[in-house]
């Protein structure tokens, strides 16, 4: 997955609601003014963020899309500042599930990002971490295993064993290894990443949930379901805090928390945490073939009739 927002980032995120409508409302102007481009294009990109982080991927998309023109206006289309936009702008359309989209504008930020600064360099491994994201979920196992396993490199030489961008790649890497049946190997990366995280972070830190949630997913599949169940509850437990109820963040762990819940037999329990998942895809606009609310729904289908 792609950055969680920071507890600091967080608590600004009220008073980022009440500016935002200003915001568009003076990039609307500025855009009208040459002299005001450069500033305009930052501004449009750190809405874009802020609107990714929200889940409202449709006004993310149109706004990262304006900030991308601008600043290709401004800087030239090879420019690092391009790139930054064009990474935001994959992890944007890679949630929105247009995988084809979200993969080239990512090996074209990660051109650039290369050309700028070295194929190692820091700002191509987070490049590239994203891509891995678009290449599992397009199927490409072995080729996001590929790339993620050069993030990681890069991270590690960069910042050493246990920083936290570190850990960001190691729950990716795990991931992948999931999916290509590998648990054990997926089970050690992930533990690693969680040690990592715990570390870095305070217990509530948002940017633990997804390491818990992949973990727990992979205990599950292993058979471990108390084990499972106990990393999945905390990990929807920080969403909940961090997210509120409705984000569709809380929805994947949710999704995930009633499969093992169903494979503990607690079917009842299972079916409320799987219809609440798909009310929040249906009210975040993911289409009925999303993958994420697919996954819910077919959970949901399988359980026992009442």
């Amino acid at each position: 997955m792609p950055h969680s927002p920071t507890s600091e980032v967080l608590g600004r995120w009220s008073r980022a609601a009440q500016l935002l409508p200003h915001v568009l409302a003076a990039a609307d102007h500025a855009e009208r003014w040459p002299s005001a481009l450069r500033s305009t294009g930052m501004l449009l990109s750190d809405a874009g963020i802020y609107l990714f982080r929200r889940a409202e991927l449709a006004a993310a998309r149109q706004t990262l899309q304006r900030a991308l023109r601008l600043k290709e206006d401004v800087y030239g289309p090879d420019h690092p500042q391009v790139a930054i936009t064009l990474t935001n702008l994959g992890s944007v359309l890679g949630e929105l599930h247009e995988l084809g989209a979200a993969r080239q504008v990512l090996e074209r930020a990660a051109s650039i990002f290369g050309n700028a600064y070295g194929p190692d360099s820091e700002q191509v491994a987070r490049t590239v971490d994203n891509l891995g994201i678009v290449l599992m979920r397009l199927g490409e196992l072995p080729a996001a295993h590929y790339v993620l396993e050069r993030a990681l490199h890069i991270k590690e030489n960069a910042y050493g064993l246990n920083h936290p961008e570190v850990g960001r790649t190691l729950t990716n890497l795990g991931d992948v290894l999931s999916q290509l049946g590998e648990l054990p190997a997926a089970r050690d990366m992930l533990e690693r990443a969680l040690q990592i995280k715990q570390n870095a972070y305070d217990p509530d830190d948002p940017q633990i949930a997804s390491t818990l949630n992949s973990l727990g997913v992979v205990l599950s599949r292993l058979g471990e379901l108390p084990a499972a169940r106990d990393m999945l509850e905390r990990a929807l437990r920080l969403k909940e805090n961090t997210y509120g109820p409705d984000h569709p963040l809380v929805a994947t762990s949710l999704t995930s928390f009633g499969d093992v819940l169903s494979r503990l037999g607690e079917h009842p329990a299972a079916r409320d945490m799987l219809e609440r998942a798909l009310a929040i895809f249906e009210g975040a606009s993911y289409s009925p073939e999303h993958p994420h609310r697919r996954q819910a729904q077919q959970i949901l289908d399988d359980l026992p009739r009442r």
